[in-house]
């Protein structure tokens, strides 16, 4: 009996310093928006997916993005190849322009390919909205843009996506063929501690 009482003090140490040390479990999940659901993934990383809209208006009345350079002859038979484009574009919660703003998709995107239509991104998920004020996440990559779904990966984040590695999947939800305006819709899938 003794020595049970003397475990006792012990066993409470252990328990106590387990719930510290593992956030994950000792933490109660904040509410997520909708757009949003983050679930434990294992003991150590969560697993957020989100859903938003991006819209990118190269020409019109409000630009999110402009040329900043262009080659001065890509060759023969070669549209677009080398134009390169600095962006600052909305990101909503649904496809219409008015809808609850989430954040904004800041960076550069080209023309990277003298054959069909290829780009390469490099952007900043900047985000808004909730718990998630204030974090980000990067995107690197391809984005071959006549696909249906286009996956480019997750290389980076700040905040609550500190250390976020995962994918995102564009699908273009609308692009009007005389402007070059488009809306395309993001699920974006981030492992993060």
């Amino acid at each position: 009996m003794t020595k049970l009482i003397l475990l006792i003090p012990i066993l409470q140490f252990l328990v106590l310093t387990t719930i510290i040390t593992n956030p994950c479990r000792a933490q109660a999940k904040p509410d997520h928006p909708k757009w949003a659901k983050t679930i434990t993934h294992n003991h150590y990383e969560q697993k957020t997916t989100l859903q938003f809209y991006f819209h990118d208006n190269i020409t019109g009345d409000s630009l999110t993005a402009v040329k900043i350079a262009q080659p001065e002859d890509a060759g023969p038979g070669v549209s677009g190849f080398g134009k390169l484009f600095m962006a600052d574009e909305p990101l909503t919660m649904n496809p219409n322009p008015e809808s609850k703003l989430l954040g904004r998709a800041q960076g550069m995107w080209g023309w990277a390919s003298r054959e069909g239509i290829g780009l390469y991104m490099a952007f900043t998920y900047v985000f808004y909205e909730g718990i998630y004020n204030g974090s980000s996440v990067s995107v690197l990559g391809r984005n071959l843009i006549t696909e249906p779904v286009r996956e480019m990966p997750v290389v980076g984040g700040t905040g609550l996506f500190r250390m976020a590695r995962g994918f995102a999947l564009a699908r273009t939800y609308f692009i009007n063929t005389t402007s070059l305006n488009a809306i395309v819709g993001y699920n974006v899938t981030i492992f993060h501690s």
